[in-house]
């Protein structure tokens, strides 16, 4: 699955510590993370396309102007079904889970990630598989 590509709009430092903000876009017919859990709440804010969510044991799908919302230690994942990019905002409370993007986002680069991202990242947890991308 290739990287999703994601800008950190809003992070722990300018927030003290309270939420962080990142774009995020989905490519077309992308399985996603694997189900998984961690220690904060996630607010999916879609701007674009549409994303299947799972979250605990219900899949519903969201378009653009809808909202998802993963509670800390509630098992979900996310998928692209479509043939279109899908683009939300990610706010996470509390903050910390934006240094993940902005590593990989350095990474995919080929260059360092700046200083801030090398703050500790909180722990994610997988349990389960991918929603699987249809072909």
């Amino acid at each position: 699955m290739p990287n999703p590509t994601a800008t950190v709009l809003l992070r722990s430092e300018e927030t003290g510590g309270h939420l962080s903000v990142t774009e995020i876009v989905v490519l077309p017919r992308s399985a996603g993370p694997p189900l998984h859990t961690h220690d904060f709440d996630e607010v999916f804010c879609m701007l674009e396309g549409e994303l299947i969510f799972q979250v605990a044991g219900a899949l519903v799908t969201k378009g653009a102007g809808e909202l998802s919302f993963a509670a800390r230690n509630v098992p979900h994942t996310l998928a692209n079904h479509g043939d279109v990019p899908a683009r939300y905002l990610l706010v996470c409370r509390p903050a910390g889970f934006e240094r993940h993007w902005a590593r990989m986002a350095a990474a995919d680069a080929g260059v360092d990630p700046p200083q801030w991202a090398l703050q500790p990242i909180p722990e994610v947890t997988v349990v389960g598989p991918q929603i699987a991308a249809q072909a």
